[in-house]
């Protein structure tokens, strides 16, 4: 005999319930969203701009093309309960997923909405941010994290946490795979800052964001410091001093303008070329203000900015760390309308020697050019490593090996070009031809030794110099024979270190002649599940 099997009293209820036609269900849909895109209401949305700061949907409003977002999970919602959580279940649980494009081209987001639940992390809103960053990395497109949240969700306990596992995770297995930029638009505090940290690139906004493992309080009552969040976490501590951000900024505009720029030379993944753009500036253009730019002195300073603007397509260029490391230049441009990555010493500041920060910062730059296909082109004026108790006891050698790695493991087309002088490891280390650059051209007036003329001949000569009748005339004779003898422009194009030695006014043509060659460069490392770089 069979029996039939009552339905639950819920569905009878809806089986008892009048249909709806898709006209009203489609009105009601409508309604739903909107109320959703309110997040906590008129309220919150005033107290989001009494803060400076800007609602989830103005930045993504900013941040991708006219009307080209399209959210995903935007009727989700927890199911925590405890705490009160069950009567409080606002659409979206606090962070916006979903695609866009910018310029034309696919970006993927996740976006904290500070509104809800101060924009803090439970189970369904890390699930939404997994599936989102699981699609970002099937699809071949950047993820970009707008970050503005309290961090985990403390009522939801250890599923909190386990949300930000499941974000860490999925931000090493995109490492290198697809672009990954964090923005930093409000509080990013405990386990939710590693997930930047991770990423490619971070942009903070003055006054709105920080970012700190450990609060003020916390720091004060652990340690008896007393310090503000700024003054902790602020954007130009981030920028200037610990290496953590990227990019700063006064306000959110010019910041998602700037990210929506950045997009702009990155692909889309890494089996992408760079985004070509047709350009408009000569290639053959001759650059002869640099003849009269760079001091015949060495030991005078220049700006080495004005060198990269007089090469590169209409003179743009984006800089990466301009306020951190500032020895060393880190910059996306483009000759000829393909993108470049460029990394130079700056005798501007510290005389562009290489130090602790410099080496970090150029490590990670040459580093992140290699994974997406961006040629290299090193620009060198360097007089060596910076010396001092304080670099050696802070690893100056370990750091330094961080950037000689970079390089040797680097297999995109590399350039290496000496400005003025380039001495001792320095000279190894920024891309040289025994570390593999492709190719290394030299301006006249070069300087290629171990050490400078002066601190050679006092090595070389110094007993001979100490029992001299003249000293001084006698290191004056020797320091010219050292530097007619080894240090002339010549020395190594003679024997084959540098390729040539050429018209600082045909540098531009010279670098784009060079790399349409190396385009079609296939330089495979050897077979092993990864090499191990100084940490």
């Amino acid at each position: 005999m069979t029996t039939v099997q009552e339905p639950p009293a819920h569905d009878l209820a809806s089986l008892a319930a009048p249909r709806r036609d898709l006209r009203s269900g489609a009105a009601e849909l409508r309604d739903v969203k909107e109320r959703a895109r309110q997040g906590g209401g008129p309220r919150a949305t005033e107290q989001q701009h009494s803060r400076g700061k800007l609602t989830v949907h103005e930045r993504l409003e900013l941040l991708f093309d006219k009307d080209s977002f399209t959210e995903v999970e935007p009727l989700r919602r927890h199911r925590a309960s405890g705490f009160g959580l069950e009567h409080r279940r606002p659409h979206t649980d606090g962070v916006v997923t979903g695609w866009g494009t910018v310029h034309g081209r696919t970006v993927f987001v996740y976006a904290h909405d500070f509104r809800i639940f101060g924009g803090s992390l439970g189970e369904a809103h890390a699930e939404k941010i997994h599936k989102v960053m699981d699609l970002a990395i099937a699809a071949g497109a950047p993820l970009v994290g707008l970050c503005d949240g309290a961090g985990a969700r403390i009522q939801e306990g250890v599923t909190a946490l386990a949300g930000y596992g499941g974000i860490f995770r999925r931000n090493v297995q995109a490492s290198g795979v697809i672009p990954q930029i964090s923005v930093v638009l409000g509080p990013c505090a405990g386990g939710a800052a590693y997930s930047p940290a991770l990423t490619d690139y971070v942009f903070m906004v003055r006054g709105t964001s920080q970012m700190f493992i450990t609060g003020p309080d916390v720091v004060q009552a652990v340690t008896g410091e007393q310090i503000s969040h700024d003054g902790l976490g602020g954007a130009d501590v981030h920028a200037s001093t610990s290496g953590v951000a990227g990019f700063v900024y006064d306000d959110e505009e010019e910041c998602l303008a700037d990210v929506r720029h950045l997009l702009s030379f990155l692909p889309s993944n890494n089996r992408e070329m760079p985004p070509f753009e047709p350009a408009t500036d000569p290639a053959d253009r001759r650059t002869e203000s640099l003849l009269d730019l760079v001091p015949a002195d060495s030991n005078r300073w220049y700006d080495m900015r004005t060198v990269i603007e007089e090469t590169v397509d209409d003179g743009d260029y984006f800089e990466v760390h301009a306020n951190w490391g500032a020895n060393v230049i880190c910059a996306f441009a483009r000759l000829d309308g393909h993108v470049v990555g460029i990394v130079a010493n700056q005798p501007a500041v510290l005389a562009g020697v290489l130090d602790i920060h410099a080496s970090q910062k150029a490590a990670r730059f040459v580093q992140t050019c290699d994974a997406f296909s961006i040629p290299l082109v090193t620009l060198l004026d360097v007089p060596g490593f910076l010396p001092g108790v304080d670099q050696e006891h802070g690893g100056i050698i370990r750091h330094g090996a961080k950037l000689l790695y970079a390089y040797c493991n680097a297999t995109v087309p590399r350039i290496q070009l000496i400005v003025r002088k380039a001495y001792g490891g320095a000279y190894i280390v920024m891309d040289s031809r025994s570390i593999g650059a492709d190719l290394s051209f030299a301006w006249p007036g070069n300087e290629i030794a171990v050490m400078g003329a002066e601190g050679a001949a006092n090595v070389i000569f110094r007993r001979e110099i100490a029992t001299s009748d003249d000293p001084e005339t006698t290191r004056a004779r020797r320091i010219s024979e050292y530097r007619e003898e080894l240090m002339h422009p010549y020395y190594a194009a003679e024997r084959g270190l540098v390729d040539d030695v050429i018209d600082p006014a045909e540098t531009r043509s010279t670098l784009i002649r060079a790399l349409a060659m190396l385009r079609a460069k296939s330089a495979p490392l050897p077979a092993r599940k990864h090499g191990n770089p100084p940490m």
